[in-house]
Order: C-alpha cells, then structure tokens, then sequence
C-alpha cells in the first residue's frame, strides 16, 4: 500500500512540476476547458435564474397558493382540436355558481370572483390606452397579495354594489397624478367617474408588458361597465399550503356537483394554478438545458482535442526520460498512468479554473439583468467530472503511445 501511496504521489508531483515548468503553453492549452466549463456553468445559471425570475414575477402577480376557475384556463399549449372541443363543451361561470363554491369550499381561505375589460383612459386632454379595467370582490386583494402603498383596497360592501370607487396601478398614478396623492382624487372611467381610494403597488413587468396598467373597480360596476351578465372567473386562495391541493380538488367538485356532472364526465370548465405554472417552468426550462447545454459542451470536446495535441508534443519532448525510466524497471501501466494523471491534473485545473470564471460572470450578467442566477452544485459537480473525464481521454492515446516506446530507442532520442 505505501509503495503504490509514493508512486501516485511521485506521479501527482512530477505531473505538476512538468505544468509549472510551461506556465504559458498550459493556460493556452487549458483556455477551452476553461471557456467551455465556464460556458456550461453560465448557462446553467443562466436558465435557473430565468425559472427563478419568472417564478418569483408570477408568484408576486397571482399570489401564493392561489387558483382560478373560468370557462377557458390552460397552463400549457392546446391544439386546435382541443381547443375546439372545449369551446364547445365549457360554459360561463355565472354568479350563483360562485357564492355556491365560496359558501361550501372549507379548504379555501378565499374564494372572490373577477372579471376583466380594457379601455382607454381620457382625462384633462391626458389619454391612456389599453389601460386593464379589472372587476373584483374585495378579498381578492388577499387571494393575490396585493400591496396598497397609498389609501385601501375596497371593502365588501363597496364591491358588490354600486360603488363609484376604484384603485389604481402605479402607471395610471403616475401619468393622471404624478403630483402628491391619488387617494381622493376623481378618475373618468368609460365616462363613469370614479374616486380613486387607493394606489397598488408597483409589480413591474413581466416579459415586457407592464402589471401596473390597471384600475380594480367593484366587480358590480365593471358588469354595470362592460354589459356583462356572467363570465367571471373564480379565483381561490387554500387556507395553508398543505391545503392548496386539498382546495383545489373541493373547489373542482363542488362546480361539477353544482353543474350535476357524473364521474366519468369532462370538467365544463377550466382550472390552472400557481403550482401547475411552477410545473410548467421546469418543463420550459428543462427542454431548453437539453438544447443549449450540449452545444455549450462542444467547447469542451474542442477542449480535449487542444489538450490530446499538447500532450503528444509532451510525450515527443520527454521521450529520452521515458526511456531512462523503462530502463530503470517502470512498467507500461506505470507509464501510461503517469501521463494520464497529467492530463487529468491539467483539465482538473482548468475546470476548477472555469468555474471561477463562471462565478464571475455570473454575478456580473445577474447584476445587469436584474436577476437572480444560481450555480446549482449538480452542474459544479458535473463540469469538474467532465472536464477530468476529458483528461483522461485527451491523455489517453499519449499515455499508450509513451509507454509503447523501446527504451533503448528512447534513449538514443535524447
């Protein structure tokens, strides 16, 4: 055991003292296995930060452990046979089914009920359009977790009857009252004028389209507004986290009990929720890593075959030492795996190299993007591996072609 301890050992520092010895030509030859872990790294942190980003956007904008019932709902893709084959069979939910959901669900924290419109804002010669002119219930502030930064949401009576109060987005705010408080002031809405009781706070964007273009009225006056007589959505908040699913599924049965649908009948409706999009991100981002990170990876293979190159140039350089070492009693595998642990040892040291690198630019491309990216330790872990593996196949062919040398024929080389 200690003779093969001081043969690894001896072969651990001869192969690092032969990288010292060539500071320049190893970085050169280690800049793809640096560029291509690093690559692989990024891009990694990359897609995980775009799922967190996403995520994290959807969850401040729908709020946790929140669901939505309406005619037509789907988180992923329908084809148009599907999609026609709904359209045919879902109905509108109308306001009965509603209160019948929200006075039976015991799982639901909430249940409130929305519905949505747009329309162009025009007041004192200043227009807005495409402004969202959103009808709700008045606990739809907690089903969503809305912030209100200036005055309140409104309240129960407010909402379900004719009410002339509104709340606004920070967009609308700003381009009707940029100076001092909106709370109080009056706001034309489809030529009803509203009176403004409170500002959300401001949610951003997501993937371009501004979240704080809206104005939430009570869902009364907005059916007053859009001549509405049913089509709402019915919104649902579970009463903790380990009851989200439990409300779900109460919430999708008393529906179908309320339309008097048998077991082996279709949902007439549709229902998506905040973990079915959580879901439906992994899928995104999944098929998305299994395209680009094996293109990132071709640098890695570039990689390898600069490392193959340098390494035959090694073998060529010290093939008088090969032949004083055979001659003095090494075997072929002892040979051989002295030139595999070099080439090891140097893609080792560009991986680890790599990931510094990767770290780096990391927080630099975070810092610009405004998001989160994190270097999981999967990919850390995957990137050291293959850039080893890479090693030892890169050093592969050298290694056999050096222990393959006739001692006395390398010694004649010198």
């Amino acid at each position: 055991m200690r003779q093969l301890y001081s043969f690894y050992s001896d072969a651990f520092w001869i192969a690092l003292k032969s990288i010292l010895e060539h500071k320049l030509r190893a970085l050169l030859t280690l800049i793809g296995i640096i560029i291509g872990v690093a690559a692989v790294i990024v891009v990694a942190a990359s897609i995980s930060g775009l799922k967190t980003y996403v995520v994290e956007k959807a969850s401040k904008i729908l709020g946790s452990n929140h669901f939505m019932m309406t005619r037509m709902a789907s988180m992923g893709q329908m084809s148009e046979e599907e999609f026609e084959k709904r359209n045919r069979r879902n109905k509108e939910i109308n306001w009965e089914e509603y209160e019948y959901i929200k006075a039976n669900c015991r799982n639901c924290s909430h249940v409130g009920a929305q519905i949505n419109g747009g329309t162009t804002i025009t007041q004192d010669s200043i227009e807005m359009p495409s402004v969202r002119v959103i009808g709700v219930t008045a606990n739809m502030a907690e089903i969503e977790d809305k912030t209100i930064i200036d005055g309140r949401f409104m309240t129960d009576e407010e909402s379900t009857r004719i009410a002339n109060v509104c709340v606004i987005g920070t967009d609308v705010k700003e381009k009707f009252f940029p100076n001092g408080s909106a709370v109080g002031q009056e706001l034309k809405v489809r030529g009803i004028p509203m009176r403004v009781i409170g500002v959300e706070e401001s949610r951003g964007s997501f993937f371009g389209n501004s979240q704080d273009r809206h104005i939430y009225v009570p869902i009364t006056v907005a059916g007053q507004m859009f001549n509405r007589t049913g089509g709402i959505q019915v919104h649902g908040k579970g009463a903790t986290t380990e009851k989200f699913r439990a409300a779900i599924e109460e919430a999708r049965t008393l529906l179908r009990n309320k339309r008097q649908l048998i077991g082996t009948e279709e949902d007439t409706f549709g229902l998506v929720n905040v973990d079915e999009f959580n879901s439906t991100m992994d899928m995104i981002t999944g098929s998305i890593a299994m395209v680009v990170l094996p293109i990132t990876a071709i640098i890695l293979v570039v990689g390898g075959i600069v490392v193959m190159n340098i390494m035959l140039v090694s073998v060529t350089e010290r093939t008088f030492e090969v032949g004083l070492r055979k001659a003095l009693g090494a075997t072929r595998k002892q040979i051989l795996l002295q030139f595999l642990i070099e080439s090891s040892l140097l893609c080792i040291v560009g991986g680890l190299l790599g990931l510094l690198l990767a770290i780096g630019a990391t927080q630099v491309v975070g810092a610009l993007l405004s998001i989160t990216m994190t270097i999981e330790l999967k990919y850390i872990v995957i990137s050291v591996a293959v850039s080893s593996v890479i090693g030892v196949v890169a050093g592969l062919y050298p290694a056999w072609k050096a222990a393959r040398l006739d001692p006395i024929v390398a010694l004649t080389q010198s």
